[in-house]
């Protein structure tokens, strides 16, 4: 596991959604080292300079849980604060509902948490509710969306995601080039440089898609 750390005092993990990596937390990891934390940022299982299990099969809670649990244990402290985002935000409630002993307090962005429900597959109600087209329901199938992706290419996949500003579900058209378009050019904002998409752009030309992407084809295990 490739990790980010900066600053001395209580820890502080940072965990990142898709299509992200450590580099997401930047700017935090700096301001928390300057208040007197310890700022610790992963690349999560699958992700940027990480191991990259090829199975989803491998990337369960359960797994990558474990992982931070390994992760606490490595850094040596009992407890850590937990902040969280997209994938990270799943994770970290999962975390501190197997694992409440280790969390001192969570900070979690995007996703509220919800139960389990052993009757309910996630990813078949997702279907239901929004169709094939829904992007966690076009992602399931092994391979499929990272052909896509390679036709786009890694960077205009991370502006595309990195910039979405549309509250609606997020849809995934089959043979529609990730709506992309000459016409429709995407304009990066003013708090994402092309500087920082490189970088991003660069851990996933490296290493690709598809350990990310596993999150979303266990989601149902």
């Amino acid at each position: 596991m490739h990790i980010a750390e900066k600053g001395e005092g209580p820890v502080v993990l940072l965990l990142h959604g898709f299509p992200e990596l450590w580099y997401s937390w930047r700017h935090q990891i700096v301001s928390l080292a300057s208040s007197g934390y310890k700022a610790v940022a992963p690349d999560l299982r699958g992700f940027g300079d990480t191991d990259a299990p090829t199975s989803f099969h491998s990337y369960s809670s359960l797994h990558i849980v474990g992982d931070l649990i390994a992760l606490i244990d490595l850094l040596g402290v009992h407890q850590v604060f937990v902040v969280g985002h997209d994938w990270g935000a799943y994770m970290a409630w999962q975390l501190c509902l197997f694992r409440p002993d280790r969390v001192k307090a969570l900070v979690n962005l995007s996703v509220h948490f919800f139960p389990r429900n052993p009757a309910f597959k996630p990813v078949e109600g997702f279907r239901a509710a929004f169709g094939d087209d829904f992007y966690m329901c076009r992602i399931q199938e092994p391979g499929e969306i990272e052909a896509e992706f390679a036709r786009v290419g890694a960077e205009t996949v991370i502006k595309k995601f990195h910039t979405l500003r549309d509250p609606g579900p997020l849809m995934i058209p089959k043979a529609t080039g990730f709506g992309i378009s000459p016409d429709n050019p995407i304009t990066l904002p003013s708090w994402l440089t092309q500087e920082d998409v490189d970088y991003f752009t660069g851990k996933f030309e490296k290493g690709g898609f598809t350990g990310g992407l596993n999150y979303y084809r266990a989601f149902d295990l």
